[in-house]
């Protein structure tokens, strides 16, 4: 017995082991690099940037204690974004088909790519440079694709292995209580006993694409880095209409490149984020880390960017919408205090809804009735922020002052 905990332990360090190397080699370089990419910051504002994106909870709490190494594949989609963003094209494209490759969830980061880069082949225009720019684009991708999926073309069988795996929609939208419109909405209708699977998953792809299209057709038209790096974060809002599991913080690190321009909701969001994984967390008997990586993220997001101090409509990107609004409704003044009450009843909610699992059991009738409360409230809080960074990008609300950005 005691050698089989002793090897249980040496496996989980070694495990631990190689998450660290791996955010070493390829992870924490990419966002030290991002973080000194930043305009009109300080060195100290960077260095607490580049902290807080690393303390993200989320990330930690699956990468050491799931051991997922999604830290990879982030990586390079990280190394990927600034490739693109500082028109190192080529290389950017390649980091990315990397990223692709590892761990297909990168797979609904790939239209603002594709977006951004067409973009820029649009401006540079389709009839001259614009034009050998996407061939080298086409040229790299598939070579990149080529080099990575060159082992599983031997057999057909093996190749066909994969693909499932990159598509897995034969798990459906209901696989595990997840914070997504499906499993939400199931609590009132059964959608699962109603629709046959294939016509779900019709429907979750073109919901998904239709709140997708309007800042991906404005990203193609205006393609700039902060564009991109908005369309990003509403890309990973989008997963409330699919299924995912773990591979939710996938859809969440992109809200941490913004975590400079908009520290108050992008913290909040963040904090979110994490409560939403809570029955995997509780699962894998990681309470107590959770709640100090929390805490500690939130403490250096609080003290390193006076959340609380920023939120007008200018700091939260807000002021277009309010003066198109105003235009009809004089008195449309409230809406950062809205947001600041909406951000404490929910944390309250969190805690209350943390210490009821942990404390009380289910009803009988009703085991999973806290799962899918966390699941309920999750999804409400995603749609919110769905609608809040759609209007930032639709409204391009710059909000009179110059942004901190890439390149």
């Amino acid at each position: 017995m005691k050698l089989r905990d002793t090897g249980k332990k040496l496996l989980l360090i070694y495990q631990s082991n190689n998450v660290l190397i791996a955010d070493l080699l390829i992870y924490i370089p990419a966002v030290v690099l991002y973080c000194c990419c930043l305009k009109e910051m300080s060195t100290k504002k960077k260095i607490a940037n580049a902290l807080c994106i690393l303390l993200y909870p989320g990330l930690i709490l699956i990468d050491y204690g799931h051991f997922q190494y999604n830290s990879v594949s982030l990586g390079f989609a990280l190394w990927g974004i600034l490739g693109v963003s500082y028109d190192w094209d080529l290389l950017g494209s390649l980091a990315f088909c990397l990223a692709l490759n590892y761990k297909q969830m990168e797979l609904y980061h790939s239209l603002p790519f594709f977006c951004f880069l067409l973009g820029k082949c649009f401006k540079k225009g389709l009839k001259g440079k614009g034009f050998v720019l996407l061939i080298k684009l086409a040229c790299t991708v598939v070579a990149s694709f080529i080099l990575c999926w060159l082992p599983f073309l031997t057999e057909r069988e093996q190749a066909l292995q994969v693909l499932r795996r990159l598509f897995p929609v034969s798990r459906g939208l209901f696989e595990d209580k997840v914070a997504n419109v499906w499993c939400s909405f199931s609590v009132f209708l059964k959608i699962k006993d109603i629709l046959p699977h294939h016509v779900q998953i019709i429907i979750s792809f073109c919901f998904t694409l239709l709140n997708l299209l309007p800042a991906c057709i404005k990203l193609v038209l205006q393609p700039s880095p902060r564009a991109f790096r908005f369309t990003l974060v509403i890309t990973k809002a989008e997963v409330i209409f699919c299924k995912i599991k773990i591979f939710f913080l996938y859809h969440f690190r992109p809200v941490c490149l913004v975590l400079n321009e908009i520290p108050f909701m992008s913290t909040w969001f963040l904090l979110v984020s994490t409560f939403s994984m809570l029955p995997l967390l509780l699962k894998d008997e990681l309470l107590m880390p959770s709640v100090v990586t929390m805490m500690a993220f939130f403490i250096a997001c609080a003290t390193s960017f006076s959340i609380f101090e920023k939120t007008s409509e200018e700091q939260l990107q807000l002021k277009s919408f309010s003066i198109s609004v105003r235009k009809y409704l004089p008195r449309f003044t409230f809406l950062p205090r809205i947001i600041q009450h909406l951000f404490f009843i929910s944390i309250i909610i969190m805690v209350l809804l943390t210490l009821a699992m942990v404390t009380l059991d289910p009803p009988q009738k009703l085991p999973d009735l806290f799962s899918v409360l966390v699941c309920f409230v999750s999804c409400l809080s995603f749609l919110f922020f769905l609608v809040y960074f759609n209007i930032i990008i639709m409204w391009d609300s710059k909000s009179g002052r110059s942004q901190k950005k890439v390149n």
